[in-house]
């Protein structure tokens, strides 16, 4: 199992990477601290596992995950952060991440973490686990409101929102609505810019939470 460890305190990750050295079948890879470095040492090491830190001199990770998941999806991050406030545990997961733990977090449990995201698992607290379950009933509530941001589109952008959200590339799109794959990159692009998103994945989100399948 391979790791790389993100942490813009060095004196953290140092300790980080000595403890976890210690467990048979781990191999710490790398030690970076911004989101620019993360980017090139995974593209360099191809971790298993990214440890992420959620404050970055450059950014967030959730900025440094969402450029990960883009080239190497098969890349697990769990971030690894003292922030506590539910946007951040919101964005980390928004961005592809499958773990968020508190830097109090025993070495043993942070051990049985990483091997349960190895194997398919994810790793999030059992508070952690509830606060996002309260996030995904008050969206799940809240899209059987309007939302502003849908008035924006046209119908022909809705249509390829459902597409989206079923799952379905451009290829598939195009030839279920019989246009042209350029005319559905064009319609993915304004629809990105009118619902102030980031990426494909995000708008896929934001189809499911209101109640596109």
């Amino acid at each position: 199992m391979k790791i790389l460890i993100v942490d813009d305190h060095n004196l953290f990750r140092e300790g980080l990477a000595a403890m976890i050295r210690q467990e048979p079948g781990i191999e710490v890879v790398g030690l970076v601290g911004t989101v620019q470095e993360t980017v090139a040492a995974v593209r360099t090491h191809k971790p298993d596992i990214v440890l992420m830190d959620y404050s970055l001199p450059d950014g967030t990770g959730a900025e440094a995950t969402r450029q990960i998941m883009q080239e190497f999806p098969d890349c697990k991050v769990i971030f690894m952060t003292m922030s506590e406030r539910d946007e951040d545990l919101f964005a980390a997961v928004r961005s592809g991440a499958v773990g968020y733990l508190m830097k109090n977090t025993t070495l043993p449990k942070l051990v049985d973490a990483l091997k349960s995201v190895h194997r398919g698992g994810s790793a999030l607290s059992s508070l952690m686990t509830l606060r996002l379950m309260k996030e995904f009933s008050r969206t799940k509530d809240a899209s059987h409101a309007t939302d502003p941001a849908l008035g924006r589109l046209t119908p022909r952008e809705k249509e390829i929102l459902a597409q989206i959200a079923a799952g379905k590339g451009n290829q598939e799109i195009a030839a279920a609505l019989f246009i042209s794959e350029n005319t559905v990159k064009s319609h993915v692009h304004y629809i990105l810019e009118k619902l102030n998103l980031q990426d494909r994945k995000e708008v896929a989100i934001f189809a499911r939470e209101h109640g596109y399948r």
